[in-house]
């Protein structure tokens, strides 16, 4: 594994944000606004939820913007998990009440384009702090964001009976540059609560077609990246559009491993949900 982010990438996943909030956007102003996105959401809150990590990364990157309307949320941040994500986004979007579609896209493209403007001359392997107090790089940042988009464009677009693609090169990114950046530069305390720690180390490795292989350890509740003589105990072979859905709960892990989006081998492929226990994302 590559220990930084090469100039390839960096330009990658900065054109991937632009095109990606652009077929965001297309996709938004041909579903109805109302139209319930999940059992909590309609299209108008997905928007608005994704406005919102938009501008608090622009804002991550330029402290001078001003900030999201929501009352302590610097304070709440650092103290999130991933098992509390979901909390965090139902304040945000109770003190966050705009919901003029008009208003919240020409909010989206003036934070993307913010972010970008500031990327434009920085290392993608800058980092800001983000929450759980983990370390963000900023190509991870932005990987984070385009996953957003697409992951909610999914939503949007099953509940208004529209197609809608993860082309595979964008949503490798996530594991690629989000994932495996968190964990080189510090994931705090995201990933707390997981299952109980284990002695034994297990090494588990990502292959795709669009990314180079990954190799991770879990080892006494850790986790970091494999050393290169450490045999691995699981591979997963995985489609990103597929593994992604199933990360965050849009399909079941089932489903991904019938359909072939995700295989699974290796000499102890049955260790897979222990490491899963802890290195998971919000479902």
């Amino acid at each position: 594994m590559v220990a930084t982010v090469t100039p390839q990438q960096w330009q990658a996943v900065r054109a991937a944000l632009t095109e990606q909030t652009e077929r965001f956007a297309d996709l938004l102003v041909v579903s109805r606004p109302e139209t319930r996105c999940t059992a909590d959401w309609s299209v108008v809150d997905t928007l608005a939820h994704v406005v919102s990590l938009a501008w608090l990364y622009a804002c991550l990157v330029d402290p001078e913007r001003p900030p999201l309307p929501v009352a302590g949320l610097d304070s709440q941040l650092p103290e999130v998990t991933v098992d509390t994500v979901a909390d965090v986004n139902d304040v945000v979007l109770r003190q966050f009440t705009e919901r003029d579609p008009a208003v919240l896209l020409a909010r989206l493209r003036a934070d993307v384009g913010q972010l970008l403007s500031w990327c434009a001359d920085r290392s993608p392997d800058d980092t800001v702090p983000w929450l759980g107090a983990a370390r963000v790089p900023l190509a991870g940042l932005c990987a984070h964001l385009v996953n957003e988009l697409l992951i909610h464009g999914h939503d949007i677009a099953r509940a208004s009976g529209r197609r809608w693609r993860l082309p595979g090169r964008e949503a490798a990114m996530f594991l690629e540059l989000f994932l495996a950046g968190v964990v080189r530069h510090g994931y705090g305390r995201l990933l707390d609560g997981g299952g109980p720690p284990s002695d034994r180390p297990i090494v588990v490795e990502f292959r795709s077609a669009f990314a180079a292989p990954l190799r991770l350890v879990l080892h006494r509740g850790v986790i970091s990246f494999a050393e290169p003589g450490a045999r691995t105990d699981v591979r997963i072979h995985y489609d990103p559009g597929t593994f992604n859905l199933m990360m965050f709960g849009r399909i079941s892990r089932a489903r991904a491993l019938l359909t072939g989006g995700v295989r699974i081998s290796g000499r102890r492929p049955w260790l897979l949900p222990t490491f899963l226990r802890t290195f998971r994302t919000p479902s």
